[in-house]
């Protein structure tokens, strides 16, 4: 993957939807949302891009998109900085 793409792993039909932290490199997200007809995908692009303060069109699915484990790209910032967002 390229050096602005961000593992992310996601746990949906959780309580309440927030970050958890950082595992062995990767991101981990809890979504209250439910894996049905892209609805957790769209919730978590939601839910980043208020968190990092960008518009929901620069954030993408670069891959994983059917799977817990995702590579994120949030155009206008390296993974350095999604990250360091992210886990602040």
């Amino acid at each position: 993957m390229a050096d602005k793409d961000i593992p992310i792993r996601v746990t949906t039909r959780a309580r309440s939807t927030q970050i958890v932290g950082e595992q062995e490199g990767v991101v981990v997200i809890k979504l209250r949302a439910a894996p049905v007809n892209g609805e957790a995908n769209y919730a978590l692009l939601k839910f980043l891009a208020k968190q990092l303060g960008v518009a929901q069109r620069n954030v993408y699915i670069v891959r994983g998109s059917r799977s817990h484990n995702k590579w994120l790209r949030v155009y206008g910032m390296s993974a350095k900085e999604v990250r360091d967002a992210l886990l602040r």
